[in-house]
């Protein structure tokens, strides 16, 4: 199979109807964070504990195509010495990776970041293919205040994403885009807006001039909201025609997915704006998730280190699944929360 047709068959795998992406790449300090909420200690055993048991999940297939695993579960096993990524293989869930190296300063412009990662990352991406993974992930994040994001970050960090995704796809790795307009401050939905279609803008031509092949990408985008310290919260509708709207403006035709970042959002939250967007008119690209937090909080919770808790765990990732599921059709209602369908 050449890599066109490699790219191709995974692309087909991700972007299936009513199903979407499970992000369990969390850097080990955030993880510890997530684990220290629920009063477990974060060693590599649990951490091993924990994402086999999301892996094992019962019919996760049915809603979830793909999931983004951290570096140190690519190389993790099941209690029957199973490989994850193996056992997502056979769960019928892509395994994909989290390649970047994480953010810093970016020189010459005060308050904004920068990802780095990029030097040997075809060798480490060799690595990761023979271990399993099929597609990867690659996080810039863009602060919103008076001064930021700068043109300077926007362009910089359009330039890291395009370059990575180039590489990534030299590889037959499917490269997922995640251009993250943060939720921190005071900002409204306006500026929200203002900012996402301006860093939305520049990556596509950044894609663009780096020949990336859109029809063997996905986009990770955050949704166009007010910042968490904004007096008022959006609902759904303004949320899904606010995003839509930016969107449409932004991000050509051939791209097959926009799989959104829940970003600070409760699981509720994200299910519901993520319905209200797929029950606007029909778009040019799938709209879907790739949740992590908004996916896992109630299998977390549910678990709380407990052995004996692993079904319950379960049964409430799949629970959030399927809602998302429905979400991706547009046939979410907020009553099936309590009702668990």
């Amino acid at each position: 199979m050449n890599t066109q047709d490699q790219l191709q068959a995974t692309i087909e795998l991700l972007v299936q109807k009513g199903k979407g992406i499970l992000a369990a790449d969390e850097s080990s300090p955030t993880i510890a964070k997530r684990f220290d909420a629920i009063g477990v200690e974060s060693t590599e055993e649990q951490r091993r504990r924990y994402r086999s048991l999301i892996l094992e999940t019962p019919n996760l297939s049915d809603y979830i195509s793909g999931i983004i695993l951290f570096e140190e579960t690519l190389g993790q096993q099941t209690d029957d010495g199973t490989p994850l990524p193996e056992l997502a293989s056979r769960q019928g869930v892509v395994p994909g990776i989290k390649v970047d190296k994480g953010k810093g300063s970016l020189a010459n412009a005060p308050g904004d970041e920068i990802t780095r990662g990029l030097d040997g990352l075809e060798q480490r991406l060799e690595g990761y293919q023979a271990q399993g993974a099929r597609f990867a992930k690659w996080r810039n994040v863009y602060h919103i205040s008076d001064r930021t994001p700068s043109r300077l970050a926007v362009e910089a960090n359009a330039e890291m994403l395009a370059r990575y995704a180039a590489i990534c796809q030299a590889q037959g790795i499917v490269p997922i885009v995640e251009p993250e307009v943060l939720m921190d401050g005071e900002h409204d939905i306006e500026r929200c807006a203002e900012v996402s279609e301006a860093v939305l803008h520049e990556l596509f031509h950044a894609l663009h001039r780096h020949r990336v092949v859109l029809e063997h990408a996905l986009l990770k985008p955050n949704m166009v909201t007010p910042g968490k310290a904004h007096a008022n919260r959006a609902d759904p509708d303004e949320v899904a025609q606010q995003t839509v709207r930016i969107l449409r403006r932004t991000v050509p035709a051939a791209l097959p997915s926009i799989n959104f970042l829940s970003g600070g959002q409760s699981p509720e939250e994200a299910t519901a704006n993520l319905n209200a967007m797929n029950c606007l008119a029909p778009q040019p690209w799938e709209l879907s998730f790739s949740y992590g937090r908004a996916l896992q909080q109630p299998a977390l919770q549910a678990w709380g280190g407990k052995p004996e808790q692993v079904a319950a765990a379960q049964a409430a990732l799949y629970q959030r699944a399927q809602l998302n599921g429905a979400a991706r059709r547009g046939e979410y209602v907020s009553s099936m929360e309590s009702a668990g369908s």
